[in-house]
């Protein structure tokens, strides 16, 4: 048989760098047959159905079956109770722990014991069935965590001498020069130094659309290339790639259950002991306080077992946590584990840093004012050609916006930098200087239009030549569109919203104004703010930071919650917060709060309705007595609801 995966001619690999699953996996799979991949993936839900159909078989086939019928019967427990009887023995014996799974299988085996088989056997089934949902629920809700594992590239085109060679991502070294056709992964983080093309960074940063790739800029490992063939400058080794560090992440996430879902195990192995004592109880009081029958007796035991199981309670917290985190997961939300989902449920006040989170973190020009007789094209003509030859943000700046202006520069004669002052260069028969006010203006000269500029939060440099003073530049680092409506959804949630920055308090100021943020704490080192967020957290409760993860580390690591912008950049960023933005959208912020508030009002929602379900079907058993059989539809039927009703959070 062919192996189409095969069929492309073999390029030359060293075995020792070949990967071994793909040589022996999948012939093991071939050779164990569909029937192993079923009981892999779907055991659970195999065993009750083949259960069921042997119920089924015995309760049709009674009449000519006779007393064989019990022989279906104990088939259906064996098969349809072994995992979860297994699952019961483990903690048992292993743990020294008393769990939900035994005492069904108790109940059970109660119920066989006086006679009723049919009932035992279908608590088995339908005990089975909700295990089989359960764990459907959790596979479903993982999907979207665990889908990254599946994106991990393998191998790579290194370029050696001219020459492309098919090696491990594992060889691959900071500064190799990697080939990415089209339509294949790229398998490590880089830049682009050839070629263009779109990327689907969608695994990595959750964005829907495909971003154009072209020469100098980066791209990540997992992400999907489109229609160009790119050259890439490799940055990270592959261990340290942005997309390892998530898979990481996601493994670390899925380990982590939330302080309800610990407590709660706390509870069940409580709960299950008091149960069967309460069981033992009952089998020896009534006959003798109520003159209750042997049979009636057991029968109702067996009944308070069953319908005193903490199935749906144990059941009301994981599957919800788990679909919140894999909704999260698709909208470019990565929660380290279900603890954090809960804890944001609880958030009563946000902190966000300025720059590079309310903020693009590169300035923009705002102004240009001429003066000395030019015009504004003059005066960024000349400034564009003084700043042509620097790296600094405000030269960028300066040259996007004559690039958007469409004013061509030429570059200058004996260009020289003024550290802490600005440039100077000879240009167009002058010597022209541009930088801080201070330096170039003298006196009062000009003093309102500085003013008027600066209260505004923005930075000034002036333009000067020979002649005197040709113009001011006014830039302000431009604030994110979506910031204001972040911002207005976070206080209709009732939270109390604040800045924290290292930035001047003019400058603050007014950003805080365009966001819509009232309270604006300034001129802030890293170990002030942390103070800052202690206050907030004694005057307000639990309280979530937002920052872009390089120089609010400490604040990120020191809050409730820290909530990092720039993933898919810094490294400090999925280090330190909780919960990490991919795409970073403020939108998610508010996003993030509301979907742990839904998901614990979901919980408490399950909580309640599977207690009073309990308490219910107990008092009933007692009062009047209860069938087995109503007694199993209503305890199974609770546990099947709340695993549902979690899922909702999946939309």
């Amino acid at each position: 048989m062919i192996d189409w995966a095969r069929a492309e001619p073999p390029v030359s690999i060293p075995a020792s760098q070949q990967t071994p699953v793909s040589k022996k996996q999948a012939p093991q799979d071939q050779k164990r047959g569909w029937w192993h991949t079923i009981l892999r993936d779907h055991g659970e839900a195999a065993a009750a159905a083949v259960s069921g159909l042997l119920i089924l078989t015995a309760w049709l086939g009674q009449s000519w079956l006779g007393a064989f019928d019990s022989l279906f019967y104990l088939t259906a427990y064996v098969v349809g109770g072994f995992a979860k009887g297994r699952e019961g023995l483990l903690a048992l014996f292993r743990e020294r722990k008393l769990d939900v799974n035994l005492l069904m299988l108790f109940a059970a085996a109660g119920a066989a014991v006086i006679g009723y088989w049919m009932e035992g056997a279908l608590l088995i089934f339908i005990f089975a069935l909700s295990g089989a949902l359960e764990a459907y629920s959790e596979q479903k809700s993982r999907r979207d965590l665990t889908a990254l594992m599946s994106l991990k590239p393998e191998t790579a085109r290194l370029i050696v001498g001219g020459e492309e060679q098919e090696v491990s991502i594992d060889r691959l070294k900071v500064s190799d020069l990697i080939l990415v056709k089209p339509g294949e992964q790229i398998p490590a983080d880089g830049t682009v130094i050839r070629g263009a093309s779109e990327v689907n960074q969608a695994a990595v940063t959750g964005e829907s659309v495909p971003v154009e790739k072209e020469k100098g800029t980066g791209v990540f490992a997992g992400t999907l290339n489109g229609t160009g063939s790119l050259i890439i400058r490799v940055g990270r080794p592959a261990e340290e790639s942005t997309f390892s560090r998530i898979v990481k992440l996601v493994r670390e996430a899925e380990e982590q259950a939330p302080p309800s879902q610990r407590k709660m195990e706390r509870f069940e192995s409580i709960y299950v002991k008091a149960v069967l004592a309460v069981t033992g109880l009952l089998l020896l009081l009534p006959p003798l306080l109520f003159s209750w029958g042997w049979g009636e007796t057991v029968y109702r035991a067996m009944v308070f077992m069953v319908v005193a199981s903490p199935c749906a309670v144990v059941a009301s917290i994981m599957p919800a946590v788990l679909a919140a985190m894999s909704n999260g997961a698709r909208r470019g939300l990565l929660f380290k584990g279900g603890a954090i989902v809960q804890t944001l449920s609880g958030i009563k006040a946000v902190a966000f840093d300025k720059t590079g989170t309310l903020t693009r973190g590169e300035p923009a020009v705002t102004d240009v004012i001429p003066l000395g007789g030019r015009d504004e094209a003059e005066v960024l003509e000349a400034a564009a050609t003084l700043e042509s030859l620097s790296e600094h943000p405000i030269a960028r700046a300066i040259l996007a916006k004559a690039g958007e202006r469409k004013i061509h520069y030429r570059r200058p004669d004996r260009f020289t930098s003024r550290t802490g002052r600005g440039v100077e260069a000879e240009w167009n028969g002058s010597r022209w200087k541009m930088g801080k006010p201070a330096w170039i203006l003298s006196g009062d000269e000009f003093r309102d239009s500085l003013r008027r500029l600066e209260s505004q939060g923005k930075t000034v440099v002036c333009l000067a030549d020979d002649r005197g003073p040709a113009g001011l530049i006014a830039l302000r680092d431009t604030i994110r569109p979506e910031a204001r409506a972040a911002v207005e959804r976070l206080k209709k949630l009732g939270l109390r919203v604040v800045m924290l920055t290292g930035d001047r308090c003019q400058t603050a100021e007014a950003i805080a104004r365009q966001a819509g943020i009232d309270e604006v704490r300034a001129e802030l080192l890293p170990e002030e703010k942390v103070k800052a967020l202690r206050q907030l957290e004694e005057e307000n409760g639990p309280t979530a930071m937002v920052g872009d993860g390089v120089n609010d580390a400490p604040a990120l690591a020191g809050a409730t919650v820290g909530i990092a912008m720039g993933a898919a950049g810094s490294d400090v960023a999925l280090e330190t917060a909780r919960v990490v933005l991919m795409n970073d959208d403020l939108n998610k912020v508010p996003e993030s709060i509301a979907l742990g508030k839904r998901t614990w009002g979901v919980v408490q929602q399950n909580l309640v309705f599977a207690m009073a379900v309990i308490a219910v079907l107990i008092a009933a058993n007692f009062m009047q007595g209860i069938p087995l059989p109503l007694g199993v539809v209503g305890h199974e039927g609770s546990t099947l609801l709340v695993i549902l009703n979690g899922l909702r959070l999946l939309r």
